[in-house]
């Protein structure tokens, strides 16, 4: 097989992808966690200023998930078909939910009326604990294994999404990102609103650290094909372990009051926990339930090796463009937020 630094087409294809929905998991995760959050502040001032400490950044974030659903598609198309189809009502879901999280954004300060205003706070924040959910359900499913067949179809019926470890990654995941999303607003706001925030994030930061105890020792247990990878080559839970190191390295950087040593610990956990699902799945991408014999790995599902060569030479210009774009952004609108005529 055709390499490139003496790596695999298919192989530098799952790490590109793994990548950017690490990339986007990080960004778009923290805007998630804030809208969570959205409710919890009662005062409209408090609101208006939670809403604009994402408002510049919020739509760029999404351009992680465009671009990652893309090459997956691009990548992966065996993937792509399979996972969509049998997953269809989440991912629908997942869309209507990101659609009204978008207009709750952009509607909220077009009418002053107190009725409208409340109705787009409501509808924010539950779309953002949804979407947040939402992922985590996916990717249960994915870790758990599909009823996947010889021919790459899944047969699955809603109930089956909705399993009991599905929904415990799914609220791990939005505690996860409510954490990280408070961690973001208290590098936003000062003053009573930064009390209250600091408050709700240390709350937060317990219950991920509850539930994802939970799920490690449910997994160990009931997923054990997950764990094979560690068992074979034990210097790969150096990986697992930073990645409690770092979450355990948040609390103390808050105590500390840095808390943009404590962001890029939060987002450091989400990379090095995400690297851990990777290590456990390759080079198999999509576990089967039915039997191994069905799993499909990353070279039965992906491109010719040309077009992921093309495919690869267009990463190699447009991520250091979308990277470079990003920094800019946040470089731009750094510091506490402050309200004006142009504030949503």
């Amino acid at each position: 097989m055709e390499t490139f630094l003496g790596i695999d087409y298919p192989t530098w294809w799952f790490i590109v992808i793994g990548g950017l929905f690490t990339g986007y998991a990080i960004l778009d995760g923290f805007d998630f966690g804030a809208g969570a959050w959205h409710l919890f502040f009662r005062k409209e001032g408090s609101r208006r200023i939670a809403l604009n400490a994402v408002g510049p950044v919020w739509d760029g974030n999404e351009v992680w998930l465009v671009i990652g659903g893309g090459a997956l598609f691009a990548g992966f198309p065996v993937v792509y078909a399979s996972l969509f189809s049998a997953l269809y009502l989440p991912f629908m879901l997942f869309l209507f939910f990101l659609i009204l999280r978008a207009i709750s954004i952009e509607f909220r300060s077009k009418e002053p009326m107190l009725w409208w205003r409340k109705s787009w706070d409501r509808t924010y924040c539950i779309s953002s604990v949804m979407l947040a959910f939402l992922l985590g359900v996916v990717l249960g499913n994915v870790l758990k294994g599909l009823p996947l067949d010889e021919e790459g179809v899944i047969h699955i019926s809603l109930l089956e999404v909705l399993n009991p470890f599905a929904l415990l990654v799914g609220a791990t995941t939005v505690a996860l990102f409510m954490m990280h999303g408070g961690i973001y607003l208290l590098m936003k706001t000062e003053g009573k609103l930064f009390d209250r925030i600091g408050q709700l994030t240390k709350r937060a930061l317990i219950g991920f650290v509850v539930l994802f105890s939970v799920v490690t020792l449910y997994t160990l247990i009931y997923i054990p094909h997950l764990s094979d990878r560690f068992k074979e080559s034990p210097v790969l839970f150096l990986v697992p372990l930073l990645g409690v190191l770092s979450i355990a390295n948040i609390p103390r950087l808050l105590s500390k009051s840095n808390y943009f040593g404590s962001f890029i610990f939060s987002a450091l956990s989400i990379a090095f926990f995400l690297i851990v699902i990777a290590l456990e799945l390759y080079p198999v991408i999509l576990w089967s339930s039915l039997s191994h014999d069905f799993n499909m790995t990353i070279y039965d599902a992906a491109s010719s090796t040309r077009t992921l060569r093309i495919m690869m030479g267009f990463v190699a210009i447009g991520a250091p463009l979308v990277a470079a774009y990003t920094f800019f952004v946040y470089r731009t609108f750094r510091g506490k937020v402050r309200l004006d005529e142009t504030s949503y």
